[in-house]
C-alpha cells in the first residue's frame, strides 16, 4: 500500500524518530525503510478511527486492525496479503513496543499469533577481532595494489572514523588535516559540519593511499576528491560497497560474509566498541555527528543485545 498522509503531529514525529531508532540499532537498509511505512499505516488506521494517542492504544484495537489486515486485498497480485508480509507488520509493532519502552514508555500489548516464524533481522555487529581481519584481508583484495591501499582507506574512514557514506563519498583531500591528526567532515547528515579525530596508525593508511596509490589512477590529480575510480572521478555509494563486498570475500571467513555487513554497520560496529572500551556517550555523540544525546544512548541498548546473545 502507498505511504498514508498523516495529519497528527505527534504520529508523523514517532514514525521519524522510530526510523532513525531502527537505523542506528543497525538493521538492514530494507528494514529501515518498511518498518515506519507499515508503522505509519497503523497510525493512519488509528486517525481513521479517532484515536490521537498512543495511550488509547488497546489490545482491542491492535486486534482490529491486524483483522483488517488479513482481509486486505493485495495490491500487487490477486488474493489476500502474504503470511510474509503480514508477519513484518507484526515486526514494525512489535520493534514499535521496543522503542516505547526503550523511551521510558510501558509500550503497548501485542498479542499476535505469527503466521508462521518470525522473520526478525538480525544485528550484525562486527567483533574487534573481525574487524582486524578485514583490514588483514586489504592486502589481498584485489590483484593491483593501488585498489588494496584504496581498499585500507576506505576501511579507515568509514570504521576508524565512523563515517557515513555520503560523508566518505564528499571528502575531499584538503579535508585530511595531518598535522592536526583531524578528517573534515563538510557533507555530513543535514549539512553538519565536524572534525574526526585520526590516530598515527590511521593518519598513515591514508597517507599511503593519498601519496603512493592515488596517483596511479587515471587523471587523478584532475579531481579532488578523495577517493577517485579507475576513470579518476569521485568514487559515489555503490562503488564503496563493492569494495566492501570483494574485502568481506577476501577474508574467507564464513561467519563475517553471513553477517551480511553493510557500510552503515561499519560505523555502527566502531560506535559500539568505543561503547565496550567505555569511552564516554558524550564523545561518541560527538564524533558520530549526532544532534542528541538520545540517539547515542540506542548504543547502551544494542551493547546489552549483543551482550545477552
Amino acid at each position: 500500500m502507498k505511504k498514508l498522509k498523516l495529519y497528527n503531529e505527534s504520529f508523523k514525529l514517532l514514525v521519524v524518530s522510530y526510523k532513525e531508532w531502527l537505523d542506528i540499532l543497525g538493521y538492514a537498509e530494507t528494514t529501515v525503510y518498511n518498518l515506519p511505512n507499515h508503522l505509519q499505516e497503523f497510525f493512519y488506521y488509528l486517525e481513521q478511527n479517532s484515536i490521537r494517542d498512543i495511550n488509547q492504544i488497546t489490545t482491542k484495537i491492535i486486534k482490529d486492525y491486524y483483522r483488517e489486515l488479513q482481509q486486505r486485498a493485495n495490491e500487487r497480485q490477486s488474493g489476500a496479503l502474504s503470511k510474509s508480509y503480514l508477519n513484518k507488520h507484526q515486526q514494525a509493532l512489535k520493534k514499535f513496543k521496543e522503542y516505547l519502552q526503550n523511551h521510558n514508555h510501558k509500550g503497548i500489548n501485542i498479542h499476535l499469533k505469527s503466521e508462521k516464524q518470525p522473520t526478525e533481522e538480525k544485528l550484525n555487529i562486527l567483533t574487534q577481532e573481525e574487524v582486524k581481519e578485514l583490514f588483514k584481508a586489504t592486502e589481498f583484495s584485489h590483484r593491483e595494489s593501488r585498489f588494496r591501499l584504496r581498499d585500507k582507506a576506505i576501511l579507515t574512514v568509514l570504521y576508524s572514523c565512523g563515517l557515513r557514506r555520503n560523508e566518505a563519498v564528499h571528502l575531499d583531500l584538503s579535508d585530511i588535516y595531518f598535522d592536526k591528526e583531524r578528517v573534515f567532515v563538510r557533507k555530513g547528515k543535514n549539512y553538519r559540519e565536524r572534525f574526526v579525530p585520526i590516530n598515527r596508525k590511521n593518519a598513515e593508511i591514508l597517507e599511503d593511499y593519498i601519496y603512493e596509490a592515488r596517483p596511479e589512477f587515471y587523471q587523478s590529480n584532475l579531481s579532488e576528491a578523495l577517493f577517485v575510480n579507475k576513470n579518476g572521478t569521485r568514487m559515489q555509494g555503490m562503488s564503496f560497497a563493492n569494495r566492501l563486498k570483494a574485502i568481506i570475500q577476501a577474508t574467507n571467513n564464513k561467519t563475517i560474509a553471513e553477517k551480511g555487513i553493510t557500510l552503515h554497520i561499519l560505523r555502527h560496529s566502531i560506535a559500539t566498541h568505543l561503547l565496550q572500551k567505555e569511552v564516554p556517550l558524550e564523545s561518541i555523540k560527538t564524533f558520530l555527528g549526532h544532534t542528541s544525546l538520545e540517539s547515542t544512548q540506542i548504543y547502551t541498548h544494542l551493547l546489552k543485545t549483543i551482550e545477552n546473545e
